[in-house]
């Protein structure tokens, strides 16, 4: 046992937590990253006063009866209306179809056939549009149908690939963990990996979005309607005006459905990411 001698001191005595000092706070949590307000006003402020501006240069124009036929509210709502439709009922077959396809070849037992899908979505999408939609026309008939089905064709490819790499970039040790808390291998996809690949998925969906808003336009020549038919209709009139007012309003339309993807993906990221 040893023993102090005169002015010998003992070494720093260890701190215990809880006795004469604080205990260490713990960390925070990760804070949900948001655009400011701002950031989510400016894209819709940008395209209103595009329309605006649009409309403004109309008013300086002395139309004639064919551009005052296809530049007026009744034809652009209609034609706005039937592009929205087209747009969104197509990338609802997209995702309902893309989704479970990207899952199913994420599994293991479906690795070999992997190939061959991805080959054959990108035999859809190198193929022109226009060239699915006069097959289509020929094989089948014209109208909403054949053109919803030539831009599911056209726009899978996107969210498919998104889907495949968000499912497999999860880290497999989380992936590990959850089995290992007695999750099934459904509990686990449905828990832990498809919320982890929701960013990735929804970027997917963004694309795919915006290339069908472009690709509508072509629904025209199979006689399904959209901005389309005023783009066609000026170009066939040779009126400049109208061709104009079809391309500004198929580009904000764009526009506005990526700014309202970009807000559904803020709000359906899982905290943390």
């Amino acid at each position: 046992m040893s023993t102090l001698t005169p002015g010998s001191t003992l070494g720093p005595e260890p701190e215990v937590e809880g006795v004469g000092t604080a205990p260490a706070a713990a960390p925070p949590a990760a804070p949900r990253r948001h655009r400011p307000l701002l950031g989510y006003l400016v894209m819709p402020v940008l395209l209103g006063l595009a329309c605006l501006a649009l409309y403004a240069w109309l008013q300086t124009k002395e139309l004639d009866s064919i551009e005052e036929r296809l530049v007026n509210a009744d034809v652009i709502r209609e034609s706005f209306a039937e592009h929205m439709k087209l747009t969104l009922v197509s990338t609802f077959f997209v995702i309902l179809i893309a989704v479970p396809l990207g899952i199913l070849l994420t599994r293991s037992f479906a690795k070999w056939v992997t190939p061959g899908v991805i080959g054959l979505a990108n035999v859809g999408q190198m193929v022109p549009s226009i060239g699915v939609l006069v097959l289509l026309a020929l094989i089948w008939t014209i109208g909403f149908r054949p053109a919803v089905v030539a831009l599911v064709v056209y726009s899978m490819l996107p969210v498919l690939r998104n889907t495949m790499v968000g499912l497999q970039q999860v880290d497999r040790n989380v992936i590990e963990a959850g089995r290992g808390m007695g999750m099934g291998k459904r509990r686990v996809l449905t828990r832990i990996e498809l919320p982890l690949a929701v960013p990735v998925i929804l970027a997917g969906v963004r694309t795919a979005l915006v290339i069908n808003v472009g690709a509508a336009t072509l629904a025209t020549f199979v006689n399904a309607g959209g901005l389309g038919d005023i783009i066609s209709g000026g170009l066939s009139t040779s009126r400049n005006t109208i061709i104009i007012t079809g391309a500004v309003l198929t580009a904000v339309l764009a526009l506005f459905i990526d700014w309202v993807g970009g807000i559904v993906e803020d709000l359906l990221r899982p905290k943390g990411l």
